[in-house]
């Protein structure tokens, strides 16, 4: 009896040892994306999508389109640091690019917690989707130029996130304060911040039907800019193997990336001539057919409208994205996509990217996580 408390302190210290959990707690992931495009327009590259009058363009190729490695550690129950790079973009300058997400991140509860580093802000349906699980080819052009705008895409910053209930409705936020001039930067163009916000309404579990705004307000060279969205996304079972899935996305804000890229003899003197806008619809059908290695066949077709400049010197363009993609293993572990990228622009502009291109795609994809 008097030696039965020690033997009975002693089990219980083992058993506290075996169940400690050990940190740092590494997890590794990749993605490859291979292509091979064919241009159906003469005299447009295939890649760039620039016009050619001298004959000289490259309409069809095979093009890496990313390899990307990624690390998280998890140093504790609420603290990781995560890194991705995508090796693809040596196959350029890499001046400002290859190192993608480089940020850490701690979570005090699911209400607030904190990321600083180079992340994208939450400002859209297309920034909290990675490229390899996105449900076309790649993010829409209003996606690429908001992120030339410092609003989208790998930014340096800091951000606020959490979830919280409004009555019934669970609603996810993001705030974000950043310096607006894109990734691997050593320091802000000026001494203007861009600050934004997101808020997803969670209106039913049952349809995956959430409402998201977003807003943002900023300061470039000592000129007020701003930007605003609202996006839609909701699922539909149609049948027992059956999904129909399906984004709705518009956006609208000043274009300073546009206009400080003008000569100062081709732009007026007010910033806020040039405004962009856009919006895309995206309906993905999905049938689970779980047959041996083969789990999905999807079938989709982006539809997009985006102006860079809707005020001044309007040209905007339409993008149709019809795809058929074959789901290989759990999360797109294999992926295999085919379909075709139609650009239609209100005015073609001869040896510039603004250009009528009709390009068809075949897409590889191999990731792990």
């Amino acid at each position: 009896m008097l030696i039965f408390p020690f033997l009975s302190h002693g089990q219980t210290n083992e058993t506290n040892t075996q169940n400690e959990v050990k940190y740092p707690q590494l997890k590794f992931q990749g993605l490859f994306q291979g292509r091979y495009l064919s241009s159906f327009s003469n005299d447009v590259d295939a890649v760039t999508g620039l016009q050619h009058t001298d004959g000289k363009a490259v309409e069809n190729t095979f093009d890496i389109k990313r390899m990307r490695l990624g690390v998280t550690a998890k140093l504790g129950e609420s603290f990781d640091i995560s890194l991705l790079a995508n090796f693809a973009d040596f196959k350029s300058d890499p001046k400002g690019k290859v190192l993608e997400n480089a940020f850490s991140r701690y979570t005090f509860n699911k209400n607030i917690g904190f990321m600083v580093g180079q992340f994208r802000p939450a400002f859209g349906i297309e920034e909290t989707n990675p490229a390899d699980i996105l449900k076309s080819f790649d993010y829409s052009n209003q996606y690429n130029e908001f992120g030339n705008n410092g609003w989208t895409s790998f930014q340096i910053g800091a951000s606020m996130f959490g979830t919280f209930n409004l009555a019934s409705i669970p609603v996810t936020y993001a705030l974000s304060a950043v310096n607006g001039n894109g990734k691997d930067q050593v320091q802000d163009k000026d001494n203007g911040k861009q600050y934004s916000s997101r808020l997803v309404f969670e209106l039913s579990k049952k349809y995956n039907f959430n409402l998201g705004l977003n807003g943002g307000i900023g300061e470039v060279y000592n000129n007020k800019v701003f930007a605003v969205g609202v996006d839609v996304t909701a699922d539909f079972k149609l049948a027992d193997k059956w999904i129909l899935q399906t984004q709705l996305e518009g956006k609208q804000g000043i274009n300073h990336f546009l206009y400080y890229s003008l000569d100062t003899d081709a732009r007026t003197g007010n910033l806020n001539d040039y405004e962009m806008r856009g919006a895309y619809f995206l309906p993905n059908l999905r049938y689970e057919i779980k047959y041996q290695k083969l789990t999905a066949i999807e079938f989709s077709c982006r539809y997009e409208y985006f102006d860079r400049s809707f005020k001044i010197n309007s040209n905007a363009k339409q993008t149709y994205t019809p795809m058929v993609g074959l789901e290989f293993g759990k999360g797109y572990t294999g992926r295999i996509e085919m379909g075709m990228q139609l650009d239609n622009y209100k005015k073609n502009i001869p040896n510039t990217t603004n250009y009528d291109n009709n390009l068809f795609i075949i897409q590889f994809q191999g990731r792990f996580f």
